[in-house]
């Protein structure tokens, strides 16, 4: 990977790690979730630039070698969709195909809500673009919902998962949540920490090589996770702010693509959602795959998730 380009941009505030591979062509944006970094699109980066694209991987705010603001309020969507947005300017990129997963994929959502003029099309991976309630907060909502162990309700208190966290070291923080051996529910029974009711796998899955972890883990030894854990503190905040897009519909061209065995996907309701007619009607220009796989999809399905982002930004109507 030595071919892969580093550096560090300044936008909207902070400084953000991208690494860049392929000279010219259009741009392809990718953006990671939790708790990964760039790294995760190896295999997309090498392929797309391969068809002739120019593909930027950033790590997001609070992420590897980006900064990572104290305040919580710091990682709302506007805050997050304002890094890219900033990184787009500062490459002197007007459009770009854009690619998200986990939380990589709330973002791109709200960058294609906030600015679809910037996005030439859109996959995202994992997480569907869900409509925000009018009534009710979505801590409040999830925590009633799911009970106050769902790993998101305890996330919320500044300090809680850092404490449960610090007993175990990166690596095995980073499996535990990368090959999560759970109920459809990510939640822990009463009085249990999510962290603790993880189990660590003994081995590995052919996707991801001993290297690649412990190389992830090496960054998050140094930078922590409370920056990762910001982003669902600030999820009430978003939900203030985005009282203005109530009801506004996402016009950029979509593809979505899920695994059947995702965590959440019974549960959450996600198989029922995108399967109907309310995701459609939110997301205008819609194309759902689902594929035999679990949440980490770019990485486990690699060769799939690739050809499919392939054969939709290579329509001739988006080239």
């Amino acid at each position: 990977m030595s071919d892969i380009k580093h550096r560090r941009v300044w936008t909207n505030g902070i400084w953000m790690h991208i690494a860049e591979k392929g000279e010219e062509g259009p741009v392809v944006l990718l953006i990671h979730g939790f708790p990964q970094l760039w790294s995760s699109w190896k295999y997309q980066m090498n392929h797309l630039v391969d068809h002739g694209f120019h593909v930027v991987a950033p790590d997001m705010r609070g992420y590897g070698d980006s900064d990572c603001p104290e305040n919580p309020a710091s990682f709302t969507v506007l805050h997050l969709v304002g890094d890219l947005i900033g990184l787009l300017d500062e490459l002197g990129i007007k459009q770009a195909f854009v690619v998200g997963h986990d939380w990589g994929a709330q973002v791109a959502w709200h960058l294609c809500l906030f600015r679809p003029d910037r996005v030439k099309a859109l996959v995202n991976l994992s997480v569907p673009y869900f409509p925000r309630s009018p009534k009710i907060k979505p801590i409040k909502f999830m925590t009633e919902t799911f009970g106050e162990g769902f790993y998101i309700s305890q996330f919320q208190e500044p300090g809680r998962a850092e404490k449960s966290f610090s007993k175990y070291d990166s690596l095995t923080i980073l499996k535990k949540f990368l090959f999560i051996n759970a109920p459809d529910l990510l939640a822990a029974p009463p009085g249990v920490e999510i962290i603790d009711f993880l189990e660590t796998p003994h081995s590995l899955p052919d996707w991801i090589t001993q290297e690649d972890l412990e190389l992830q883990a090496i960054k998050f030894q140094k930078s922590g996770f409370t920056g990762t854990l910001n982003y669902y503190r600030a999820m009430d905040m978003n939900w203030e702010l985005l009282g203005p897009w109530q009801g506004s519909k996402i016009t950029v061209p979509t593809k979505f693509i899920v695994g059947n065995k995702d965590t959440g996907f019974e549960s959450f309701g996600t198989k029922h959602y995108i399967q109907g007619e309310e995701f459609r009607s939110l997301v205008t220009d819609l194309e759902v795959v689902v594929i035999d796989g679990h949440h980490f999809i770019q990485q486990e399905k690699a060769e799939q998730v690739t050809a499919e982002i392939l054969s939709f930004f290579q329509r001739e109507n988006l080239l």
